[in-house]
């Protein structure tokens, strides 16, 4: 069954991360805040794969000294999406 959840971001300069998805794959994604080019492009690159291959890609990116980063938020987002069944 496809679900949609947001996620409010930690760290980051994006807000917000709404993402949907469908028998273990990431069917959309729409970051609010942040660096609206960067982040569009990320969401495009994503959409379609597995959650598996989102988080292998993604994980642990960090933004200059900072601890986490929006595609690393994304895996975050990507967590709950899994464990709330999508």
């Amino acid at each position: 069954m496809e679900k949609t959840l947001t996620y409010r971001t930690q760290g980051t300069c994006s807000r917000n991360i709404e993402v949907t998805g469908e028998n273990g794959v990431l069917k959309s994604v729409r970051f609010e805040g942040g660096c609206h080019g960067n982040l569009q492009g990320i969401s495009r690159l994503v959409e379609g794969l597995a959650y598996d291959e989102v988080l292998r890609r993604l994980d642990g990116i960090r933004c200059g000294s900072k601890s986490t980063s929006c595609p690393d938020q994304l895996c975050r987002a990507v967590e709950q999406l899994r464990a709330a069944g999508a």
